[in-house]
C-alpha cells in the first residue's frame, strides 16, 4: 500500500539508508521500509534472533516466487 503523504525523517537516517540502498539495489524509501519491517518483527518477537527473522523473510520470499525445494532428512543421523 502506498501513500502520497510525506513524513519528515532525520537526514542522518536518510544518508545511511541511501548507502545501504545503493549496496542492496533498493530505493531509499524501500530501504527504510525494509528497516521498519524488520524493526516491527523484532519488537513483536523479542526472543527471536535477527538471523532467524532474516532467513524467515528470505524463505517467505522464495515461497512467494515458487522457488521452494523439498527437504529430506538424512536417516543416518
Amino acid at each position: 500500500m502506498s501513500t502520497s503523504s510525506s513524513i519528515r525523517l532525520d537526514q542522518e537516517l536518510i544518508d545511511k539508508a541511501s548507502i545501504m540502498a545503493r549496496a542492496l539495489n533498493r530505493t531509499v524509501p524501500k530501504q527504510i521500509e525494509h528497516w521498519a519491517k524488520i524493526g516491527k518483527i523484532m519488537e513483536e518477537n523479542p526472543d527471536l534472533p535477527y538471523e532467524f527473522v532474516r532467513q524467515s523473510l528470505i524463505g517467505m520470499a522464495e515461497a512467494e516466487a515458487g522457488r521452494l525445494e523439498k527437504f529430506t532428512f538424512d536417516d543416518d543421523h
